[in-house]
């Protein structure tokens, strides 16, 4: 039985289907969008702008192409929304920031949202998302925080909380959202969603609001593969815009998604990804690795100095970023950010360089396991979704705060920028889950491969939106 394209439960590509052969007309598809914001954003709070009338005017050209014969594109129709650090031409591009709210309309948009709507995507608008990127959780003081769609009390994992929620919650099947560290995986995990980082230097981040400049991936987030691959191969390609999207030319990954996993040799990641976790996380990595036919184990080496040199690198540049803002208007900042962007300000030079260094090096050694495997599975999160407004978790019996450490297993993989999907696992009660599933740089084809066999076999599902 076909699934209705104006439902919740649609997905891009199912929206895209029926579109292109004239089921159902783009403007349907949207206007029931709209009215899936109206009704149910109240509780999610995913959403800080909604583009009614440019996405029913971009509707509505989609309509008239294709009633003229031409063609809307692999994505006609299918609604996308993307977090607020995106530029998004007319609207102030607000990071989740109280002090962005008085910066100019953007005069342009970012160039993926470009990317997506020459694929046929409509925008539908800017996503809640942590304060200028630095969060885990998804709470931000200005805006509210974003409610996971699972159980409205929880947390939907940050920075990308309004891209959690939104794609979860069914009001759009396609958002985007950034991953510095680990800020597109976290919020899947949280929500039961898949997520895609990409390779570092793979999408253009081009008129996004920056973060971590070294560290800063863009990427989508969806209930299915099929659309995570759809958007990715619509995002890809050379960008002379960001001086580190400038050599890879596109790659299709969507045709591959078919091809099983055979002739992929998985390891699981041993080690310091086997502690600090909730068993419901050990859980998950097991039960994937086991459907998978692997029992293989590979240590990433020194992954818990990767990971506190990616703290001493993201609060050195974000510091340095913001430090016009925290002399001007301090009282203005979320105060948890304000204090660590603060503290990074004040990082040593000597510091910065020496997490620098020990970057390349830990990438060369990491880079060498991938002569022996293609795929490595880690847990997404050490724990299912806290509880909004908690401070502290207990991990293997250790008290932890929540927002610094709900991406200790993401840290240490984006800080040498390797593509990873998010693959949300199966759980009939409880709270969701996710398992990241990690690859060599430029080869998210194999990462999408076994998140697509592990969708089609039932392991893993994005629960109903």
């Amino acid at each position: 039985m076909s699934v209705d394209p104006t439902s919740a439960q649609a997905t891009a590509s199912d929206v895209a289907r029926a579109v292109r052969v004239k089921r159902v007309t783009a403007s349907a598809v949207i206007e029931a969008a709209l009215a899936r914001i109206a009704a149910r954003d109240g509780v999610f709070n995913a959403f800080t702008t909604v583009t009614a009338e440019r996405a029913r005017k971009k509707a509505a050209t989609i309509d008239e192409t294709i009633a003229a014969g031409g063609d809307p594109g692999p994505l006609a129709g299918a609604p996308f929304a993307v977090k607020n650090l995106f530029d998004i031409s007319g609207v102030s591009t607000l990071a989740g920031a109280k002090i962005n709210a008085d910066l100019p309309p953007a005069p342009r948009d970012a160039t993926l949202i470009e990317r997506m709507e020459l694929a046929g995507a409509v925008l539908l608008g800017g996503l809640n998302m942590g304060e200028y990127a630095y969060d885990f959780t998804g709470e931000n003081s200005h805006y509210g925080p974003s409610r996971n769609p699972r159980d409205p009390s929880r947390m939907t994992g940050g920075s990308s909380g309004g891209s959690g929620a939104a794609a979860a919650g069914g009001l759009v099947p396609i958002t985007l959202g950034s991953d510095t560290n680990g800020s597109i995986r976290v919020p899947s995990s949280l929500c039961g969603l898949f997520g895609l980082k990409p390779t570092y230097g793979r999408l253009s981040r081009a008129r996004s609001f920056p973060f971590v400049d070294s560290l800063d991936h863009l990427g989508p987030l969806a209930r299915s593969t099929e659309d995570l691959a759809l958007s990715f191969d619509a995002m890809q390609g050379p960008d002379e815009d960001d001086p580190v999207c400038t050599e890879r030319p596109a790659m299709p990954t969507l045709p591959l998604l078919d091809q099983g996993i055979g002739g992929l040799r998985i390891a699981v990641a041993g080690d310091y990804f086997e502690r600090q976790l909730e068993p419901v996380a050990a859980e998950a990595v097991a039960s994937v690795a086991k459907a998978l036919g692997t029992t293989r184990k590979v240590v990433i080496a020194n992954a818990a100095a990767a990971r506190g040199c990616a703290y001493v690198i993201t609060a050195s540049e974000g510091g340095t970023l913001h430090l016009d803002r925290l002399r001007q208007r301090p009282q203005d900042f979320d105060p948890d950010t304000r204090e660590r962007f603060m503290a990074g300000a004040l990082t040593p030079a000597a510091w910065y360089i020496k997490a620098q260094r020990f970057r390349r090096v830990f990438r060369a050694h990491t880079l060498k396991l991938f002569d022996e495997v293609d795929v490595i599975l880690a847990p997404g999160t050490p724990t299912t979704a806290p509880s909004l407004g908690q401070k502290t978790m207990s991990i293997a019996g250790v008290d932890m705060p929540v927002r610094a450490n709900l991406g200790i297993f993401t840290q240490p993989i984006s800080f040498i920028g390797l593509p990873v999907v998010a693959v949300p696992i199966q759980r009939p009660e409880g709270l969701p889950i996710g398992v990241q599933v990690i690859a060599r740089p430029f080869n998210e084809q194999a990462a999408l491969r076994v998140a697509a066999w592990l969708e089609k076999e039932g392991i893993s599902a994005a629960p109903p939106a």
